[in-house]
Parts: C-alpha cells; structure tokens; sequence
C-alpha cells in the first residue's frame, strides 16, 4: 500500500523535488502551494501525512498546524514540518504545536522518505513519546 502525503509549500519547485523523490519511493503525493487549499485538500479527502514548510504568505504553517491539531477530523493526522528555519526556537515551537517531526532544508530525499516512513509507521501514542521527548530536549527554547 502506497502512503498519501499532502506537501505543501508556496515554491513549487520544492514541491516538485519532494513530489519526484517521494513517488520514487512509492509514496502518492498530492501538492498544495497555499494554507487555504491545504485545509481544503485535508478536509475533502484525508492524505495518511502532512510535509508543511512553514514560511508561506498569507497563512504559514503555524497556522496550518494550529487548525490541523484543532480540527476534530484532523487532529491526529501525522505533520512533518520541512522548513529552513533552523533556530533552536523554532524547532522548539514546531515539536510545542504538534509536529511529528522536523526535518530542515536543504534536505536528503532518501532521508525525508525514512522519515516520513518512521513517522507514519509509528502508532499515534509513540508519535506523542517522541514529541514529548523533543519538546523536553528543547525546553530550553521557549
């Protein structure tokens, strides 16, 4: 069974890099380039995964994750983030709002689809242990 994953980014040739190197390795892959859609998308026809960059115009993917993880229908869809923002504050505050992960770009293809692998083959009570642990490694980032 191929996974479905929802990557959303406003630059489309980041989305066509990951849409390219994910369907190599069996994933299906769907593209929204703005939050509006991306709700739109999720709601219409739920993906087994969210890849979310964070820096997007209008509505950044903290605001994204925000109304995924308040949304009675999505709050337990796994989220990956796949953002530039390296800071320790904002790796911090994407474990603190939910993320199942955090990878930063530039990235390893091969890496992000064992990542996404790890996190979808995860029940949700091991994705919560292991954002509970990074949370606790960041604590000192608030």
């Amino acid at each position: 069974m191929a996974y479905r994953v929802l990557v959303v980014d406003d630059d489309p040739m980041v989305t066509r890099l990951v849409r390219i190197n994910l369907e190599l390795e069996n994933f299906e892959v769907e593209e929204a380039w703005d939050g509006k859609t991306a709700m739109r998308m999720m709601r219409e026809n739920r993906p087994d995964l969210l890849v979310l960059d964070i820096m997007m115009p209008q509505m950044d993917g903290w605001e994204i994750l925000k109304l995924v993880r308040e949304d009675e229908q999505l709050r337990d869809l796994p989220v990956v983030v796949l953002t530039a923002k390296v800071q320790e504050e904002d790796i911090a505050r994407g474990w603190r709002m939910g993320a199942d992960g955090y990878i930063v770009k530039p990235f390893n293809p091969v890496i992000l689809a064992d990542a996404l692998r790890k996190v979808l083959e995860a029940s949700p009570e091991e994705r919560l242990a292991l954002r509970n642990e990074e949370i606790e490694r960041y604590k000192d980032y608030v």
